[in-house]
């Protein structure tokens, strides 16, 4: 932390809470919100992880309390287990949190503590792009299309990417690109076509670029 921490801790907070609203006014079809610090570490009463506060889980429940959703979908593809969405959202039944993560890895949770509205899918070390979609295909979307998501927030974090020292994984942009076509399709078929996304992980500057102009350019249909 530095004395500059702080407010661009509320200004990322902040973003994911005003495209939320953005995109429930219909004034834009979705949104990317190009932020750090990072969030989804971040737990009810707990900094960690570089998270400060939980933006995704700011925006979601900002989504519920303000605009009266009842089913929020978050999907979380950085390479970390999202513990702290985990955490918030535990024991509510109106939130499904869907993650892909490497384990055992940083912070050495999530692969055991699945349920109905949890769903948690630990990926080996060294496991490809191919073993990422089968993931996703097999795991997530099924609980999606159950789920019926009135909104989508995304936890985008691309340290999942084969040149990002971060992890171990072996995703590339085309990987990105695909899976945010597949969030995008559910969102079309029963959230209105909404989606807010927020950055998560990516530390090797030039694949964090690619692979976020990927995941833009899917989300602004480019």
């Amino acid at each position: 932390m530095n004395p500059f921490t702080y407010p661009a801790a509320l200004r990322a907070a902040g973003a994911v809470v005003i495209a939320v609203d953005l995109v429930m006014a219909g004034l834009v079809e979705n949104a990317f919100c190009n932020i750090r610090p990072p969030g989804h570490h971040a737990e009810r009463g707990r900094a960690m992880g570089f998270c400060i506060f939980n933006n995704i889980a700011v925006g979601t429940a900002h989504a519920m309390a303000q605009h009266g959703l009842k089913r929020v979908a978050i999907v979380d593809f950085d390479v970390h287990h999202g513990n702290g969405t985990e955490e918030i959202f535990a024991t509510d039944q109106r939130v499904m949190l869907c993650s892909t993560f490497q384990h055992p890895f940083y912070p050495y949770s999530g692969s055991e503590s699945a349920s109905d509205h949890i769903i948690n899918v630990p990926l080996k070390a060294g496991a490809s792009g191919m073993e990422f979609r089968s993931a996703v295909t097999k795991h997530w979307l099924p609980a999606l299309e159950r789920f019926k998501p009135e909104f989508i927030m995304i936890s985008a974090g691309f340290d999942a990417h084969r040149e990002d020292d971060m992890s171990s994984l072996g995703l590339v942009e085309a990987d990105y690109a695909w899976v945010t076509e597949q969030i995008q399709d559910i969102a079309v078929r029963y959230a209105g076509g909404r989606i807010v996304s927020a950055l998560e992980g990516g530390y090797e500057l030039h694949a964090l670029g690619r692979s976020a102009t990927a995941h833009v350019k899917q989300l602004s249909g480019l």
